[in-house]
């Protein structure tokens, strides 16, 4: 061979009927499939049942990239040298059947070799690809949590803001208010003081006046003492100087003497003022009801029974009117409250109810199923604001008022087991 043939593939081809030395591989008529390939480094076998091609090369050939293709009646071989040099011929000239036997045994055994050194490698490579999957998705979902759990974070930080917000909000407007009754209450101690010392005052000019009377009289007789005309029982005889005790009878208040404080009646007494002030003021919603309608009694048997019938926003807009009617009503707060519970108006919830709990003061046992309602009602909104903290205070407070309720302990186990992380919705 020359030194170009060196560099170029080996090709052997075989034509119908010709003489190349491959006969037997095909005949006419015969269509070559995907025949059985098996490439060795001195061995070379290529079947096509019935037909069998086998060589035993001069040299070593490489057997990844060598290549045989079929088609058209032919078969061309594409061999590489394993090394560069000259060939002196195709095949190996005296080769005995021992020595074939060998040589085919050594390449079936190195066959099998790069076959398990091939699956070996696949299944390795199958297992670091399996591996860096897992890994990918491992990533995607750690990602995917760290997102949900900052946007849950982010909206219970900002859910609790707002409460922080709404009590800091409450406490200021508590605040106010307790400064204009004091403000109202010390006013009224003024005019007291006032009317007091205007009545001592007047006694005082009396007693004056009097004074004046009686030595005007008695300088009278005494121009007159030798005047026979005047008689002594004309003449008065002067009043005796002493002090006049007077007792104020109490004024009866709607509650008990025992359980009556003059802060109390100072405040009911500005309650029935602000009550009286506002049915006095003209509301525009007033003017097409009847004037039984415009009692708050009424409307809110009117918000009660929309409530009944599921009509929410209708039942609010009656509450709201009877509200601004009379705004010490704590039933009114509590229906509402139980209005915008079932319309998720979860801070409006906790607002009503707390400005309910605030007008059932004190706490007696007549007001305690009204307490344990709005408890419940304003727990149950934290709660659905994931607040179950504060919802499970409101809870245990309702367990107070009426212990033996299972349905409230029920529900407050289920607060405690979320909070603890035992028990996730």
């Amino acid at each position: 061979m020359s030194a170009e043939q060196e560099k170029d593939p080996i090709a052997l081809k075989r034509v119908r009927g010709g003489d190349s030395g491959l006969d037997g591989l095909g005949g006419p008529g015969v269509q070559l499939g995907s025949p059985d390939k098996k490439k060795r480094k001195t061995n070379t076998q290529v079947s096509y049942p019935p037909f069998l091609f086998e060589a035993f090369l001069y040299a070593p050939i490489d057997d990844i990239n060598s290549k045989a293709k079929i088609g058209n009646d032919a078969i061309v071989f594409t061999l590489y040298k394993k090394e560069i040099g000259m060939w002196e011929a195709l095949s190996l000239a005296s080769v005995d059947k021992e020595m074939m036997q060998k040589i085919r045994e050594k390449s079936v055994l190195q066959a099998q070799e790069r076959a398990q050194e091939l699956t070996k490698a696949k299944a390795i490579s199958k297992r670091e690809n399996e591996r860096y999957a897992l890994k990918i998705m491992m990533e995607i979902e750690e990602d995917e949590r760290k997102k949900i759990e900052n946007l849950k974070e982010n909206e219970r930080k900002k859910a609790t803001e707002d409460l922080e917000a709404w009590k800091a909000q409450q406490k200021i407007i508590a605040a106010e208010e307790e400064v204009k009754i004091q403000r109202e209450v010390k006013i009224c101690q003024q005019k007291k003081q006032i009317e007091r010392e205007k009545k001592k005052s007047k006694d005082k000019t009396n007693h004056i006046k009097t004074m004046k009377s009686k030595n005007t009289i008695k300088g009278s007789s005494a121009n007159s003492i030798f005047s026979e005309t005047l008689k002594d029982d004309c003449v008065p005889a002067p009043r005796s100087v002493g002090n006049i005790k007077i007792q104020f009878t109490p004024r009866v208040f709607p509650t008990a003497l025992r359980e009556s404080h003059v802060a109390e009646e100072e405040e009911w007494l500005h309650k029935q003022a602000e009550a009286r002030r506002i049915l006095n003021e003209d509301i525009p919603e007033l003017s097409d009801l009847k004037e039984e309608e415009k009692n708050p009694e009424w409307l809110k048997e009117k918000g009660n029974t929309l409530f009944g019938t599921e009509n929410y926003l209708a039942a609010i807009n009656a509450y709201n009117l009877a509200i601004r009617l009379n705004n010490k009503i704590p039933s009114l707060y509590l229906n509402r409250a139980a209005c915008h519970l079932k319309l998720k108006n979860l801070h409006k919830t906790i607002e009503d109810s707390s400005k309910a709990l605030e007008l059932l003061i004190p706490h007696v046992a007549d007001n305690a199923n009204a307490r344990m309602k709005a408890h419940v009602r304003r727990g149950t909104a934290f709660c659905q604001l994931e607040l179950y903290v504060e919802g499970l205070q409101d809870y245990e407070a309702a367990l107070k008022i009426d212990p033996s309720n299972r349905i409230l302990q029920k529900d407050a186990k289920k607060i405690r087991n979320i909070i603890q992380g035992t028990e996730l919705e």
